[in-house]
């Protein structure tokens, strides 16, 4: 199949090119690198350096490229800089995906694989938290994603030959199995690799926010989940949509929750270190627990995590050990 990949060129972008590639695809890149790097992709993958923003441009590489597909990850995702520039985020994610959609309906393209987050739900107080659980975003990230998942559902509405599958998730940890690629944030707000790097440099000193929180040790529990994984469940979620001509929102989780203090003392297992680290008052926003449901994408897209919590910082601390 013939598979636009935007935001080709991230974190999470390039490890589905590569697993893609890997499963036969053929994939093109869209991506203005304005988070992303071309180091992380094959130099025989066409590349595209343009913003989703140009329509034009895009309904060309749709009908240049043969594009059946796309996969669709370009978007800012930093909370806290979403408060301070709501903006900024209106613009890239909803009206860069609108772009998108429009270039995708001139060119005929009719499945899109979204990448979108479980910050749509907000604060939730059961858990872990399924897919009927209300909307209700506390941050202008989520809304976005929000307004993004909104826009699709009235395309398919107005269009029934438009089908897409919105994958919502926590926490993305972890790299690619040979630590070719792997988590490159700057500014780096991810858990798992500001512990690891915390170890490998001295420098960077480990702040944990919030040791009050009614857990089971007081800090803040999260869901995480092995890149590998989530992009099985994109490539899942293609063949799912591909294959039956329906769309669908799938929470993809491990059901599971890891403590920021699980994190830390898994770190130290794994790497034999110690982890120092700071105690900080919480975050304003920051809910004690947040565990997805992973029960539907399990019996509909056959999908289920398969690496632990002590892989995804194997895998990490791989990669940047590859790096120093």
């Amino acid at each position: 199949m013939n598979v636009l990949v935007t935001g080709g060129a991230g974190y999470i972008g390039s490890h589905a090119v590569k697993m893609l590639q890997a499963a036969n695809h053929h994939v093109v890149v869209v991506d203005n690198l304005s988070t992303g790097f071309t180091a992380a992709l094959d130099e025989t993958t066409p590349f595209y350096n343009i913003s989703i923003h140009h329509q034009a441009q895009l309904t060309d590489i749709l009908l240049k490229e043969n594009i059946e597909a796309v996969l669709h990850f370009a978007a800012f995702s930093l909370v806290g800089e979403s408060v301070e520039k709501p903006l900024k985020y209106y613009h890239n994610n909803v009206e860069g995906t609108r772009a998108l959609l429009a270039a995708m309906q001139e060119a005929d393209v009719d499945t899109l694989i979204f990448s979108s987050t479980a910050a749509v739900y907000g604060e939730q107080r059961d858990m872990p938290i399924s897919e009927d659980a209300s909307l209700v975003p506390t941050n202008p990230y989520g809304q976005t994603k929000k307004t993004i998942e909104d826009m699709l559902h009235a395309m398919h509405v107005a269009h029934p030959n438009f089908n897409y599958v919105s994958l919502r998730y926590f926490n993305v940890a972890g790299a690619y199995h040979d630590g070719s690629i792997g988590e490159n944030h700057n500014p780096e707000t991810h858990l798992i690799p500001n512990v690891i790097k915390s170890v490998l440099n001295d420098q960077n000193t480990l702040k944990v926010f919030g040791t009050d929180y009614p857990t089971k040790d007081g800090s803040a529990v999260r869901d995480y989940i092995h890149v590998e994984d989530l992009i099985d469940a994109h490539i899942k979620a293609l063949e799912y949509v591909k294959k039956h001509h329906v769309s669908d929102v799938f929470n993809i989780g491990s059901a599971s929750g890891y403590s920021v203090l699980d994190i830390i003392q898994t770190t130290k297992d794994v790497l034999e270190v110690s982890v120092p680290f700071e105690k900080h008052p919480r975050r304003a926003g920051d809910p004690p627990v947040l565990i997805a449901s992973h029960e539907k994408a399990a019996k509909i897209l056959n999908w289920h995590p398969t690496y632990t919590l002590k892989d995804m910082i194997k895998s990490a601390a791989n990669y940047y050990e590859k790096r120093r």
